[in-house]
């Protein structure tokens, strides 16, 4: 039985497209972009137009966009980047307690340096108010981070109306957002976000893994967190990942593609009919987060009585991949924070599974699904002793 993959928030397969792009690179065209021959200009070349073409896509100036080695590698640049480069000597950071840990983890690691750091709460669908974000706003502020999409319940925040609030109470605030499950559904221009950095990643948008970017709006200090060559504008120092680089932009290419709206409206429609069938035929599960602001390719449910681990376990042995929240912490028996941070107990949270929908799967995929998921939630709830 071929293995039915519903784990598309964790990672994607390579697209054949972008699989092409990248190939030349990773032959004959294996140039060192800092080597002055024509095969180190050619590999300059290669970055300096995937450059163009997330220029275009993000709306912005060229030189504005950083490559890094990953989407995590970007937010601690982002965030510790920023706060270091600041001279003022008590700097204020603004976030929520549902980040992703690239971003939640520097932020501890900036209040280990005595950096004050404000977690807004979110309400029971994981979503951020205006009010709050204004009221935690200080005069010493010097950094605003809330991510644009949630990786675990698919949480959609208002970042444009954020970054508005923001800019208009002292546009000396920076706003940064992660957006890296965002950006193969939602728009990203970031000069309409009103975001001064913005953070993305290759493989979570079909790309290759080993390869992420950051928008930094021109103006902004960063303090590098690298060394060394001075590459990316000193920013990132290393030899460039020209392939992965010219595999983002060929990723980014696909999403542009006027196909690609009409593939996530089916997304949406499969996502929708799941959940209906899943909180049908199942009773005690609950949809957790917004039905309407969330990502249209997200299923994140609650079992009673169930832990979350042991669906997915169950489901693997029936050769469907799934998962109970981010990819990062899945090895970990903790509960889910963002599920915590939402106000749920930490049964419902250890109760989680986590769906996400991707552009190969079918609708014979979620028939094989809705199968075999109703027994597996019976037969384990029959082993903890959970009574209906």
């Amino acid at each position: 039985m071929a293995k039915i993959y519903l784990d598309y928030a964790a990672t994607t397969p390579l697209n054949p497209n972008v699989f092409k792009a990248m190939l030349p690179y990773l032959k004959q065209d294996f140039g060192n972009t800092s080597s002055i021959h024509s095969l180190g200009q050619q590999a300059l070349g290669a970055i300096d137009e995937a450059r163009a073409v997330l220029a275009d896509f993000l709306g912005c100036d060229a030189q504005e966009i950083i490559f890094t080695g990953s989407a995590t590698e970007a937010n601690n640049l982002a965030v510790l980047g920023t706060v270091q480069a600041v001279k003022n000597k008590q700097p204020h950071v603004i976030t929520t307690p549902i980040e992703h840990h690239a971003v939640l983890e520097p932020c501890r690691e900036l209040e280990k340096q005595g950096v004050e750091v404000s977690y807004l709460p979110v309400d029971k669908e994981g979503l951020v108010t205006l009010a709050d974000v204004k009221k935690a706003l200080k005069p010493n502020t010097v950094l605003v981070s809330i991510m644009y999409a949630n990786n675990e319940v698919g949480a959609i925040q208002p970042i444009q109306e954020i970054g508005q609030l923001i800019k208009k109470t002292s546009p000396k605030i920076l706003f940064h957002t992660d957006a890296v499950q965002a950006v193969n559904y939602l728009d990203c221009n970031v000069e309409k976000l009103g975001v001064d950095l913005l953070t993305l990643s290759a493989h979570k948008i079909y790309g290759p893994k080993g390869v992420g970017a950051l928008f930094v709006k021109n103006g902004i200090l960063i303090k590098p967190l690298i060394y060394g060559g001075g590459q990316e504008a000193g920013l990132r120092s290393g030899t460039e990942n020209v392939a992965g680089i010219v595999g983002l932009a060929s990723a980014i290419k696909e999403i542009q593609n006027p196909k690609h709206k009409i593939q996530n409206i089916r997304t949406r429609q499969f996502r929708d009919k799941l959940i209906k069938n899943i909180l049908k035929i199942i009773p005690d599960a609950h949809l957790n987060g917004s039905l309407v602001h969330r990502l249209p390719n997200n299923v994140n449910i609650s079992f009673r009585g169930v832990e979350g681990e042991a669906i997915v376990i169950a489901l693997d042995q029936k050769g469907i991949a799934a998962s109970t929240g981010s990819a990062c912490s899945s090895k970990s028996l903790e509960p889910s924070h963002v599920l915590l941070a939402m106000g749920f107990s930490e049964e419902e949270a250890h109760g989680s599974l986590r769906i996400t929908l991707g552009r190969p799967t079918t609708p014979k995929d979620l028939e094989r699904l809705l199968k075999v998921l109703p027994p597996i939630i019976q037969k384990l709830r029959q082993i903890s002793g959970y009574q209906l």
